[in-house]
């Protein structure tokens, strides 16, 4: 079983930058594929980005490609999502969850969560 644990949400303006980072315990992190979900008031929870095992590949919402960026170290048991050019509709709880099947982009498909942490961008 692995226990997760994000950090980084906070409030900026729009077009700013922020790094979340989720950090890893109990469990090989190595065995697990990342994804980052995002749930906004009022909408469901959707995906946002994933990455496999190793970090070699990496899967985004079509909504947020070429501004964010999903990356891991398997030594710092970390998965880290940079975003850039934000924008008020990112304002949501973001969440990483870990799947040891595979880089899902169903939030039905991963196994463990993190509290979230909330991003918000003001206009």
């Amino acid at each position: 079983q692995v226990q997760l644990g994000e950090s980084g949400g906070g409030l900026v303006q729009g077009g700013g930058s922020l790094r979340l980072s989720c950090a890893a315990s109990g469990a090989t992190f190595s065995s697990y594929c990342m994804g980052w979900f995002r749930q906004a008031p009022g909408k469901e929870r959707e995906f946002v980005a994933a990455i496999s095992w190793s970090g070699a590949s990496t899967y985004y919402a079509d909504s947020v490609k070429g501004r964010f960026t999903i990356s891991r170290d398997n030594v710092k048991n970390t998965v880290y999502l940079q975003m850039n050019s934000l924008i008020p509709e990112d304002t949501a709880v973001y969440y990483c969850a870990a799947d040891l099947d595979g880089p899902g982009y169903s939030a039905y498909e991963y196994d463990y969560w993190g509290q979230g942490t909330q991003v918000t961008v003001s206009s």
